[in-house]
């Protein structure tokens, strides 16, 4: 289950409702912990193989010389210790989802042979000779910036268009601290054991305030842990890892809106209540600052002084009825008042 109603997590969901319905190669980037196995059977599930089956091989887990044997089977006599014929996880995935768990650890070798399998989708068993046609979708996930074990050498080029065609990352559990009470209620219900157990206030806070380095797995270690220390039911912080109590808190955030406030009432305190200079001085218009007050107040906020606007004194010339001075007067010129003597001498 993908626990969580943050926005990474949304956008977590929408990408694998996106890429679920298509049979495009999936590559799941992550720190460990944060559920990488969990996405790619959410792909499996949610797209037209779920009814096949789901295979997941880790590739750190499994010897370099046995690699190649894991993934493609071996026919009997093929290596020492190879009584009989094998099956690799690509025949147990056929016309279903194969999972390919810490890629960035396969060796070179293997990684060739990865290579031709996904480019002939067929397959050949370690001492066989005969290619075994197979149908299944590769999803591949790591810890690692395979594009860094490109350029290093480590990883090849071409595998690695291959594989990481459409590219996904888990989010660590520090980068969606609001799904932190979800996973905790989610952890209790599959670890007390029928017991009602409670988080009081303390314990929630010191979890909050961790940086989760081992993400969820390590959520679910802490939870487990803490339920077989509590007594009466009920996780307290002194029931918590030591290392968990002493996290430092998360830096407080103080909102756009506090500092504004902040800002303006400084303002105008340095300029002696006056708007004009108190909005030259925090690089806005009088008009601005008078609307910022009158709203600040309006939101309970009487800590800032009520700002009464000064009636504007019109100039002489912007008065309503106002009369101009007959020295202001423009005469017109000499040939249009001979005009109009000459117009008023035909109508007589």
């Amino acid at each position: 289950m993908l626990i969580g109603e943050s926005a990474p997590m949304r956008s977590l969901n929408r990408q694998i409702e996106r890429v679920a319905r298509s049979d495009v190669t999936v590559a799941i980037f992550g720190e460990s912990g944060t559920g990488k196995e969990l996405v790619a059977r959410a792909i499996h599930q949610r797209g037209p193989r779920a009814a096949g089956p789901f295979v997941a091989i880790n590739c750190a887990a499994i010897p370099e010389a046995l690699q190649e044997a894991e993934l493609f089977g071996h026919e009997r006599g093929a290596f020492t210790g190879a009584t009989h014929a094998r099956a690799g996880c690509f025949e147990q995935a056929n016309h279903g989802t194969l999972l390919l768990d810490e890629l960035g650890e396969m060796s070179m070798s293997t990684q060739t042979c990865l290579l031709r399998a996904l480019q002939q989708r067929a397959i050949r068993r370690v001492g066989g000779s005969t290619e075994i046609p197979l149908d299944v979708r590769v999803v591949c996930a790591t810890q690692r910036d395979l594009r860094a074990e490109v350029e290093s050498g480590r990883f090849r080029e071409d595998l690695y268009f291959r594989l990481v065609v459409f590219p996904i990352e888990v989010v660590p559990l520090r980068d969606r601290r609001e799904d932190i009470a979800l996973l905790l209620d989610h952890a209790l219900g599959v670890l007390e054991g029928g017991r009602r157990v409670r988080v009081r206030r303390d314990a929630l806070d010191a979890l909050d305030a961790y940086s989760w380095p081992g993400n969820v797995r390590e959520l679910f270690n802490i939870v487990h842990r803490s339920i077989l220390s509590c007594e009466g039911g009920e996780i307290t912080a002194a029931d918590l890892p030591e290392y968990v109590r002493r996290a430092p808190a998360p830096a407080a955030v103080t909102p756009l809106a506090e500092i504004e406030r902040a800002a303006i009432e400084r303002a105008l305190a340095a300029c002696g209540q006056s708007v004009t200079k108190a909005a030259e001085m925090l690089g806005i218009s009088r008009a601005t600052l008078y609307r910022r007050v009158a709203q600040f107040r309006a939101e309970g906020d009487h800590a800032l002084p009520s700002l009464q606007r000064r009636p504007r004194v019109l100039r002489p010339s912007e008065a309503p009825n106002a009369q101009v001075s007959p020295s202001r007067l423009r005469r017109a010129p000499a040939s249009r008042r001979r005009g109009c003597r000459a117009t008023q001498q035909r109508t007589d």
